[in-house]
């Protein structure tokens, strides 16, 4: 502090200063602290208010489409032999959030009028969303509502009248709920759980003996991943992936590390600067390229017609093209091509302030060149090996494009996938704002244990620059 002081003044160090402090804020704690909101907050879906409101909205949509019928002079026959034909009102009705609803017809036997999805979720006897080991609730036994169904047997006023009873009643029961929750806390630590959630897997007997005889599968019963109760085999498969992610980030650091090592003091310690300089081009001029690209250029190389296959083929040594999308190793591959500046770039930096004069000492002293790196390189490149490993597997374990396209949903998802999948696919954005949240303590807490058995500080890491 008081050599910035000293160099640049009160102004100019108060300024840079301020400028930390926002980037700081507005880069990681608003976002963070957004993301545990998220986290700690109950899925809006999974709350009573919301399946009260879809039972309002369904009874709305089922009056709407139950008009198209109203003056229908006969029975609908099936059009084409029993398949399911478009309802007469076409094939996209507006629903009670103005939003357009699909309603194909499926003609019943002897009904009034066709299946209509919406008609039949109109039924008050629905299920409330519980934890996994708490017994079924129901919304009309638990807050006291009849048992309401629309009867598709039942002329169309009836089943109206009866649709209009059920959105009226839900409605209000919705309103009455969203005033109760508003009051009541809405933090909790349902949404982490499910990172342990054991999840059924429905194996035959055959199927099972086959599974049970993995070794993968007996080190996951070992860790208490996969275990079997009551004859059926249950697995947590968010710990699963994040086992498996943190493992294969963990490999590709330490195949990254065997690779750059030795290029790093061939640069640093064992070349000309003439002749370093061209081997620092050819590591830097591919990166030029966006890592997209980069990437695609990779799912060109390993695919089925790809250059490895087609080169195989033509000097005949297979018959049939080698799926190397479904080897983990080439995502291992790919990652390591893509970080791998990440990792000689510091241990380069660390290197080449290592006196020479010290090399050719141990050797006058007759060390050979393993003890040579033991004893003198390495622990003067400690601090580049720390921070270039730390960078490489921080960005190995929340790789998303790079085991996505490789793989095209061939091997086991990466955790950086589950987390994708929760917030865009199936739309939970709570589960994965507490996936995203405890992956990255997981890993912070990985850091740390590395540095320690590293015995590497904070301020040692000044030494990289």
């Amino acid at each position: 502090m008081s050599g910035l002081l000293q160099g640049y003044g009160r102004g100019l160090t108060a300024l840079f200063f301020a400028c930390v402090a926002l980037w700081a804020l507005m880069l990681i704690v608003l976002p963070q602290m957004s993301m545990l909101e998220r986290a700690i907050t109950a899925p809006k879906r999974a709350l009573d208010s919301s399946v009260a409101l879809s039972l309002s909205r369904d009874a709305q949509t089922c009056v709407s489409v139950l008009k198209t019928y109203e003056n229908a002079p006969a029975p609908i026959a099936p059009a084409n032999g029993g398949m399911a034909v478009p309802s007469a009102a076409g094939m996209a009705v507006p629903s009670a959030s103005g939003m357009a609803v699909p309603s194909a017809s499926r003609p019943q036997a002897g009904a009034v009028r066709p299946y209509i999805l919406q008609c039949d979720r109109a039924n008050t006897h629905r299920a409330l969303v519980r934890d996994r080991d708490a017994p079924p609730a129901w919304l009309d036994i638990a807050y006291g509502l009849p048992a309401l169904a629309v009867d598709p047997a039942a002329p169309i006023a009836q089943q109206m009248a009866t649709a209009r009873d059920i959105a009226t009643r839900a409605r209000a029961l919705f309103d009455d709920l969203k005033q109760r929750e508003a009051s009541a806390s809405p933090y909790t630590l349902d949404n982490f759980a499910w990172l342990a959630a054991a999840r059924m897997i429905p194996l035959s007997d055959t199927q099972k003996q086959i599974e049970d005889a993995k070794l993968t599968n007996r080190v996951l019963g070992v860790l208490g991943l996969r275990f079997e109760h009551d004859g059926m085999v249950y697995e947590r498969i968010g710990l699963i992936t994040l086992v498996r992610t943190l493992s294969f980030a963990v490999a590709a650091t330490a195949l990254a590390l065997v690779l750059c090592y030795p290029i790093a003091y061939k640069v640093a310690l064992a070349s000309t600067p003439e002749r370093a300089m061209w081997l620092f081009l050819g590591l830097v001029i591919p990166y030029a390229i966006v890592e997209l690209m980069r990437v695609y250029a990779w799912s060109v190389i390993i695919d089925n017609n790809g250059l490895i296959n087609s080169a195989l083929h033509w000097l005949q040594l297979i018959d049939a093209p080698i799926q190397f999308k479904r080897f983990p190793a080439t995502v291992f591959v790919v990652i390591v091509y893509t970080y791998v500046l990440f990792m000689v770039f510091p241990m380069y930096n660390v290197m080449a302030t290592l006196d020479r004069n010290q090399i050719e000492a141990a050797k006058d002293l007759g060390a050979s060149t393993w003890r040579l790196h033991w004893r003198v390189i390495i622990p003067h490149a400690k601090p580049g090996i720390a921070v270039g490993a730390i960078a490489t597997f921080m960005l190995a374990a929340g790789a998303f494009s790079v085991p996505r396209i490789i793989s095209r949903g061939l091997q086991a998802e990466w955790f950086s996938q589950s987390i994708y999948n929760k917030f865009f696919e199936s739309e939970n954005s709570n589960v994965g704002a507490a996936y995203s949240l405890a992956y990255t303590l997981v890993c912070f807490v990985l850091v740390g244990l590395f540095m320690w058995a590293m015995r590497t500080r904070l301020k040692d890491f000044a030494r990289v620059q």
